[in-house]
C-alpha cells in the first residue's frame, strides 16, 4: 500500500515556500575578507514521509559583501521550519538559497548534519561563490 503524507505535495514546491525573512545590516568593513560562521544546534523540520520530528545541528559559513545577517532574524527563519515537512536535502538547499538572496555574500557554505534515525545519519553540504 502507497502511503502519501500531507508534505509530499510540498516537495514538488520547496523553492517556492514562503519563508521569513532574513534580514541584514550594512557591513562597514566590506572592503577586508572575513569570514562569519553561525552554528544552530537546535534546528528542527518534519520528516515528511513518517511525519516525525527531524533534529539538526546546522551551520552557515560565510564571506559577508556589502551586508551581514541580523542573528535574531535569522533564529526565526529557522524556527519556521519546525512545522515543515521536507527532506534533510531540501532544507540546505533552501537555506542556502534564501541566504544568498537576503545578504548576497562573496562565499557561503551551509552544512546540515542531522541527527541519526533510523540507524541512517545524514550530513549536507551545499555552497556558493558570488561570480
Amino acid at each position: 500500500m502507497n502511503q502519501t503524507s500531507a508534505y509530499d505535495e510540498l516537495q514538488d514546491h520547496i523553492r517556492d515556500l514562503k519563508t521569513p525573512s532574513i534580514e541584514t545590516w550594512e557591513n562597514k568593513y566590506s572592503d577586508k575578507e572575513y569570514t562569519i560562521e553561525i552554528t544552530n544546534l537546535e534546528f528542527s523540520a518534519i520528516c515528511p514521509k513518517t511525519g516525525l520530528p527531524d533534529y539538526a545541528t546546522i551551520c552557515i559559513t560565510y564571506i559577508p559583501d556589502k551586508d551581514c545577517v541580523e542573528l535574531k532574524s535569522l533564529k526565526e527563519y529557522f524556527v519556521f521550519f519546525r512545522d515543515v515537512g521536507i527532506f534533510h536535502e531540501h532544507v540546505i538547499n533552501k537555506v542556502l538559497e534564501d541566504f544568498v538572496a537576503a545578504c548576497q555574500p562573496r562565499k557561503v557554505e551551509v552544512f546540515g548534519d542531522f541527527n541519526i534515525r533510523g540507524g541512517m545519519k545524514t550530513k549536507v553540504h551545499a555552497s556558493y561563490v558570488k561570480e
